[in-house]
């Protein structure tokens, strides 16, 4: 592979700024894909002919990614689970299970801020997949915000924030077993190398799953991002373009903003709901449905012997489950319970309820094509090695080993903006990480206690980078998974999402800063860290709203009785 140096960031960082100003996701991805594959064509290139030929072989190399993509096991298995998906809203929307749900829930729920922390609270419930997160969330919520004008961005940065950050800090989740495993490679190499006299001491591979717990109160980025999120729910002040949204929500009702290009445009392919509307329990035992199915999936393929699955502990299982799997068959079991109750209720005929089955599916065409792009983009951007010139540029700094936690954390937030992927980043930064930081503290005399407490620090801040591009990069899948079944305007919610993301990453950089200031201790640097977030919030609010000439609090819209 070639050295292309400082130029292998030109791909993702021409597909996020394309996509940020042209607002056109599709063909700021797809300029991605194709400078990337340019780069490769030109690297073998000689004379105007050669240049000429780069031309027909990058698009060549284009198309090869995205069918490589397209065809790879995980990813086409998502791409079916949305389109499932999307035949599970199709009929929920039009049978009117939604609408019946969001006027039962209107009934307790009156106000915008409800509504919102409704969303927060059921963000922390489904906590053991970041997917099946914004999948429920999103779509059990969003009839309710539309009716209380909360707008579709704030609605998208709820389930954003309560996606990754949750599923990253929980002990029992589909991220765990992949996380664990990670520190267990990295441990074992280390071990290797003090077998061999290389190192005096090592970590023990079976301890992983320890580290991983005391890394925990480290990940500072997942544990904010949280906290920042329900400052704003409850004091309803927000800046950026968040404030802008909100107040337009509240003042017409418009929850999207006119010319807005929703990733799920429900309205616009199903019409109007059916004029007899399906009960609404219909909706959470459909939703019960796709859970049990998930979790029992999950079990599943987790197993040590998927033919007696129920012999291995829940909590392994889900270490090892397959997650894409196991969603496919949660997201089509969900269909068939709302298909049989819908058809059993007489809501829909059964002609009726196949149309809108195909139309449902229609709904995530555009949804669909970000992702396999997205995922195309990474290829592109793996071609380049954009990964490998952020590692190198910050392993060949000679520093004090307090200093590797906020380095590693502003490289790997760098690498999961711009290659969009947090688990990519985690197997990428973390075989980097462990040996680096345990080396350097070893190598600058620190007691055995202390290299490990830097190590477990160093562990945090990739899992805390690797978060924040999760959360907030337009080419992440959770990003646009976000956007998709809020039915938000992707670009709309990734420009109002990324000034409370960098706010949360600055703070987390402040506090891993302090860490290499002496200031170790998590309990110490936590609460510095939530009052730092709460005065920076309400200063950006205030300085926002002064300059936009806009009320720094949005009025808390309250459903009157009628």
């Amino acid at each position: 592979m070639a050295d292309f140096g400082p130029l292998s960031l030109l791909p993702p960082l021409l597909a996020i700024i394309l996509a940020i100003v042209t607002r056109q996701v599709l063909l700021a991805l797809f300029a991605g894909i194709w400078v990337g594959a340019f780069m490769l064509a030109l690297a073998g290139a000689a004379g105007p002919a050669g240049y000429a030929v780069s031309v027909f072989r990058a698009t060549s190399q284009s198309l090869a990614w995205i069918i490589e993509n397209a065809t790879d096991s995980w990813n086409a298995t998502i791409l079916v689970f949305n389109f499932v998906i999307g035949a599970f809203v199709g009929i929920l929307y039009v049978s009117g299970a939604l609408h019946s749900v969001a006027a039962a829930l209107t009934r307790k729920v009156r106000s915008a801020r409800q509504a919102s922390l409704l969303a927060y609270i059921l963000g922390w419930t489904i906590f053991f997949d970041d997917y099946t997160n914004t999948v429920v969330v999103g779509n059990t919520v969003r009839p309710l915000t539309d009716s209380l004008r909360v707008s579709r961005e704030l609605l998208s940065y709820i389930v954003d924030s309560t996606a990754a950050p949750v599923a990253g800090l929980l002990i029992i989740s589909t991220w765990i077993g992949y996380e664990v495993g990670l520190i267990r490679d990295s441990f074992t190499t280390l071990a290797e190398e003090a077998g061999k006299g290389v190192l005096p001491y090592a970590p023990d591979p079976a301890n992983a799953m320890y580290a991983w717990i005391m890394s925990v109160p480290y990940r500072f980025y997942s544990i904010l991002a949280l906290t920042l999120v329900l400052i704003v729910i409850l004091t309803r002040r927000h800046y950026g373009p968040m404030l802008e949204a909100e107040h337009r929500a509240v003042k017409t009702g418009k929850v999207l903003r006119d010319g807005a290009q929703p990733l799920m445009p429900t309205e616009t392919v199903l019409g109007e709901p059916s004029q007899k509307q399906a009960p609404p329990w219909i909706f959470p035992l459909s939703i019960l449905a796709l859970v049990a199915a998930t979790l029992v999936g999950m079990w599943l393929t987790g197993a040590d012997d998927p033919s007696k699955w129920w012999e291995t502990d829940f909590a392994t299982a889900l270490m090892n489950a397959d997650a894409a799997t196991a969603l496919l068959w949660g997201s089509f079991a969900g269909y068939i319970a709302a298909a049989a109750l819908i058809l059993a209720t007489g809501t829909l005929s059964l002609s009726r309820l196949m149309e809108y089955t195909v139309r449902g599916m229609y709904l995530m065409v555009l949804a669909n094509t970000i992702l396999l792009l997205a995922w195309s983009l990474k290829s592109a951007a793996d071609a380049v090695g954009t990964a490998d010139y952020i590692v190198s540029t910050v392993a060949a700094a000679g520093v004090h080993p307090f200093l590797i936690p906020p380095l590693i954390f502003a490289a790997s937030a760098f690498i999961s903006f711009t290659t969009g992927t947090s688990w990519g980043t985690f197997a990428i930064m973390m075989p980097i990480a462990i040996p680096l930081a345990w080396k350097l503290a070893i190598q600058h005399g620190l007691d055995p206690a202390t290299t490990e407490l830097v190590t477990y620090a160093a562990i945090a801040s990739v899992f805390a980078g690797g978060v924040f591009g999760d959360h907030c990069s337009p080419i992440s899948d959770t990003t646009i998974m976000s956007s998709m079944f809020t039915g938000a305007d992707h670009i709309d919610h990734v420009n109002t999402q990324i000034p409370y993301a960098l706010t949360t990453a600055a703070v987390s950089l402040v506090l891993y800063t302090l860490f290499a200031a002496g200031i170790t201790h998590p309990a110490i640097l936590l609460p510095i860290g939530v009052i730092l977030l709460a005065a920076l919030h309400r200063l950006l609010n205030i300085s926002y709203a002064k300059r936009r000439g806009l009320p720094p609090v949005v009025p808390n819209y309250v459903l009157q009785e009628v």
